[in-house]
């Protein structure tokens, strides 16, 4: 079965959709609990409880037939030891890179996000997984650079997740667009009488990184009403780069004297000058000069002195250790509250409001300085000859026939950690505010119960963030100018570049980023479910509903940011911050979805059941018009021991705000150049030809980062997905407690909006030249990258398939009871095939088992695993987690393997009988296991968005019931 997308842009072929039917997935290793198992009875008119789950919209006895669905309850939760549920959902198996609190080296910002299938379009993002709550969606994030187009799952106060429901299968047909990965859906309090707290502290054993969390939920249950609310808090504290060995140093092997706060510095006219009776070559290209000492230089003829000629090891210098984040900091607060009332046996209402805040910080080292006239990455700069700590200058006794002026013509170059002005530090201030309100009611078709519902939300994320300890170019061109120039402007203090600076001159050049964005939402979904007729083997099975939803975000960077320079060449920037242009963007689509469930076979010879599943969704998007998605599955339980699935739905993902509309944005790209060495190192790559001998990129830009520049498209269509999945499941009546589960998937996305890596850009480039070289552009001088361009295109596809295991069993003993569970993926491959801009055949991509690219960890097999035992008041829980072997970056400094990693944790837990108090203590990572090293995620050595840089850390947690 296939539908046809009918754009307004243009006509694709998509996929057809059929909705899982599989038993609940058993839980991982925290260990999570399982779905319902399915109900049955000798006895007919025994009621039976109907419950929604994730991945159906229709009420039904038989949970195991929907799909394979993770249950990860509030115990779950309390137990983990995390501090937000996106530290949870990202130690699934199944889960790829995702955006965590590792800090300073990525693009988080204090967000947290779930990338099943390692599908999100971007490095960590999720927007190929649908986040639910309560079944309804949950507004985008915001982050310091940019509005996001995925959820981030701290701005969902803690204390009011009751569990989380996780499909890996395709939803769109359910759920509408993004639900291609899978579908997260976090469950909310159920109501209760009474108040329940929850206090945790954590520190590591290295005494960082502290850990702070306390929830206190309150309930009441009236007559025909009820209330709950809940007030989270969460606090959690950096750790240094400074303080783990891994990352103190990057593994890159430094080619040339770093920058430092001492000044890396070529100055023409000092090469063989015979006043200061310097030797040839001195203070050139080939040969920069570095201060001796952090204090002043010798007077007249004897200013010289004060420098040397840079050599190594004298001076190799790390920015890794100063001062810099590999955990950043965070503090978040939420309160979530709900009242419902039952207006009438057959009608209930409900309201919740909820704010959440977060303010988090990333700590950089101070602006690598890099200016000069015709050299250096930011020029038009000059120094004139009477400028007051210009050493070879008039104000330091130079005769002024003597005095050397560096003007805007020269190609003289200074390089400078700015330490005068301070760590670079990046806030944000983000809050989120969300207002709904539902109604849910009965009636009677005939003689058959109905159910129906109607939910209307509004929320909006904003944020408000800043850059501190930046640089003000033009105030910093007047600094070293012309002195007479500078006095004539209110608070101008001439800078020293050469040594330390005044307060007055660091405080005038300093410059601080105030930018501002936003994301709204506006839902509103009616769906109705219930019983048409019987069949032969029993109902058949209906829902139906309709949503409408408009999103909107709108991205205010700084002007100042964004401003011409008054001083040096336009082509430049007027501060150190990255530039990016406003956007405003949003869209708006109606939905209309319909699910069947039909019984085909009851209790016939092997087939205890047979159920079959289909639904179909039409959306209609005003941006890229129409849509229509299918899903169909079958489930066949050929005994009461014995399941078989088989599913093969459609997915489909309008682009997003960000994709379309996001306005060209400057940022850093962490990666290793290929050309490092110049063109005479790398002779068998043609895209570095021109690049002069002993380049290394680590020289240039922000600690060697690479520039780059991302954009929106207004060009994309739709992306759309073809998934298959089939597996089985096994509960042997002759042994109670256990459960063996196994699934396959292969997931096609075609038209896959995506980036490509930029690390793959400048691969193709240096190794094809040409056409391929079209995105990077280089300084013709220097051989340094002055910025890649990378923006949202239609790949021609992706592709991924694998297996998802998981083996469970709970059994009683004479000591207490014991549940073990062993849950495991496995990536067979991860392809992605992009066009050839020379017109070829298409260019082939493949990442399972490969780590080989910053922040992109692909490994083959990934697991968890848990042993919990209780008995009485006593429990105790060992967990485990798995992450396999990858390649990492051929490289001189270690293997071309990134190792596998175990981390083991251990917790035992006591329930005192007075007002059903539970006090645990819990060692995590016990074994202090660190990350792997990874040269091609230097200088923080580690994949930050897949691995613990914590080490061992310790726990304490009380919870209480009144």
């Amino acid at each position: 079965m296939l539908s046809i997308i009918q754009s307004k842009m243009s006509k694709l072929n998509s996929g057809v959709a059929y909705p899982a039917l599989s038993i609940a997935m058993l839980a991982a290793a925290l260990p999570m609990s399982a779905h319902a198992q399915s109900q049955t009875s000798a006895e007919p008119e025994k009621a039976v409880e109907t419950i929604i789950v994730t991945g159906s919209r229709i009420q039904r006895r038989d949970a195991d037939s929907v799909g394979p669905v993770l249950t990860i309850t509030g115990a779950d939760l309390r137990n983990s030891g995390a501090a937000s549920i996106g530290d949870v959902l990202q130690k699934l198996p199944a889960a790829g890179v995702s955006l965590n609190s590792n800090g300073t080296q990525g693009t988080s910002f204090g967000a947290s996000s779930i990338n099943l299938r390692y599908l999100g379009g971007a490095e960590g993002s999720g927007n190929r997984v649908l986040v639910l709550v309560d079944g309804h969606r949950w507004v985008d994030g915001v982050g310091q650079r940019g509005f996001r187009d995925f959820v981030d799952l701290n701005t969902m106060p803690f204390g009011m997740i009751e569990g989380i429901e996780v499909l890996k299968d395709g939803a769109s047909a359910i759920y509408g667009a993004d639900a291609i990965a899978g579908v997260v859906n976090i469950k909310t309090l159920r109501d209760f009488d009474g108040l329940r707290l929850n206090l945790k502290t954590a520190t590591t054993s290295e005494n960082d990184g502290e850990q702070f969390s306390a929830v206190v939920n309150w309930g009441k249950i009236f007559d025909r009403a009820s209330f709950v609310i809940s007030a989270s808090y969460i606090k959690e504290d950096p750790i240094g780069t400074a303080d783990r060995d891994l990352t103190v140093n990057t593994l890159v092997p430094q080619t040339g004297p770093g920058t430092s706060e001492r000044g890396l510095f070529i100055l023409p006219g000092l090469s063989a000058n015979a006043f200061f009776g310097t030797p040839t070559g001195f203070a050139t290209s080939t040969a920069p000069i570095t201060a001796r000492a952090l204090g002043g230089f010798g007077v007249g003829a004897l200013a010289d002195d004060s420098f040397r000629t840079a050599v190594l090891p004298d001076d190799a210098f790390n920015t890794q250790a100063q001062g810099i984040y590999s955990v950043g900091p965070s503090e978040r607060f939420g309160l979530y509250a709900r009242l419902g009332f039952e207006i009438s046996d057959n009608l209930k209402l409900k309201v919740e409001a909820l704010r959440s805040t977060r303010q988090s910080n990333q700590l950089f080292s101070p602006v690598n300085l890099d200016i000069g006239g015709t050299s250096g990455t930011i020029r038009g700069f000059g120094i004139a000859n009477s400028q007051a700590f210009n050493p070879f200058g008039t104000a330091n006794g130079v005769p002024t026939a003597n005095a050397l002026a560096f003007s805007s013509t020269q190609a003289w170059r200074i390089r400078r950690v700015m330490y005068d002005v301070g760590n670079r530090n990046n806030i944000q201030e983000v809050t989120t505010d969300r207002i709904a309100a539902g109604l849910e009611g009965k009636f009677k078709l005939g003689a058959r119960d109905w159910n129906w519902d109607a939910f209307m939300s509004y929320s909006k994320n904003a944020i408000d963030s800043s850059a501190e300890n930046g640089i003000q170019y033009d105030r910093l061109f007047l600094a070293l100018g012309n002195p007479a120039n500078c006095a004539a402007v209110a608070g101008c203090a001439p800078v020293n570049l050469f040594g330390p600076m005044s307060a007055a001159a660091a405080d005038y050049i300093r410059f601080t980023a105030r930018e501002y964005n936003s994301n709204e939402m506006t839902n509103i979904a009616f769906n109705v479910t219930g019983d048409l007729f019987e069949l032969p083997a029993g109902p058949l099975s209906i829902a139906a509903g309709y949503e409408y939803r408009k999103n909107k975000a709108v991205d205010i960077p700084d002007a100042e940011v964004n401003a011409t320079p008054r001083f040096i060449p336009a082509i430049y920037t007027t501060t150190s911050a990255q530039t990016r242009t406003p956007t405003t963007g949003e869209y708006s689509l109606h939905e209309g979805y319909v699910e069947v469930s039909a019984p085909l076979l009851r209790d016939a010879p092997l087939a205890k059941s047979l159920d079959l599943s289909v639904a179909a969704r039409y959306s209609d998007y005003d941006t890229v018009g129409e849509a229509t998605t299918m899903k169909v599955g079958l489930g066949w339980r050929v005994i009461d021991d014995i399941l078989l699935r088989g599913t093969f739905s459609q997915g489909f993902r309008a682009p997003s705000i960000l994709e379309l509309y996001q306005g060209g944005r400057e940022t850093s790209f962490q990666g290793i150049d290929p050309c490092n060495g110049g063109a005479a190192a790398n002779p068998s790559r043609p895209g570095c030809a021109g690049v002069p001998t002993g380049y290394n990129q680590q020289n240039f830009n922000l600690n060697g980062l690479i520039p780059g520049t991302l954009s929106g498209n207004l060009g994309l269509t739709p992306e759309t997905a073809d998934t298959y999945s089939y597996g089985f499941a096994i509960k042997p009546s002759f042994l109670p407690g256990l459960s063996f589960t196994i699934d396959w998937f292969d997931i096609t996305i075609t038209d896959a909006i995506a980036t490509q890596a930029v690390t793959q850009i400048l691969g193709l480039c240096a190794a094809q030249g040409g056409v391929f070289c079209s995105l990077v552009n280089r300084d013709v001088s220097t051989g340094s990258i002055r910025n890649v361009l990378v923006g949202a295109q239609n790949l021609s596809e992706i592709q991924t398939s694998g297996y998802d295991a998981t083996l469970r069993y709970d059994f009683n003993t004479s000591i207490g009871r014991f549940a073990a569970v062993i849950d495991a993926s496995y990536l067979d491959s991860f392809l992605t095939t992009s066009p050839n801009p020379t017109g070829g055949a298409p260019i082939l991509d493949e990442r399972a088992g490969l780590g080989d690219r910053p922040r992109s960890t692909y490994p083959n097999w990934k697991g968890q695993a848990s042993l919990r035992w209780s008995n009485n008041a006593w429990n105790t829980i060992w967990r485990g987690r798995y992450i396999g072997e990858t390649t990492d970056v051929v490289n001189t400094v270690k293997n071309s393997k990134t190792k596998a990693v175990v981390y083991q944790d251990i917790e035992i837990g006591y329930e005192l009988p007075w007002k059903n108090t539970n006090i645990s203590f819990a060692i995590n990572n016990v074994f202090d296991q660190m990350p792997p090293l990874s040269y091609a995620n230097a200088p923080i050595n580690f994949d930050i968005y897949t691995y613990d840089v914590r080490g061992r850390s310790y726990s304490l947690r009380l919870g209480m019931q009144f």
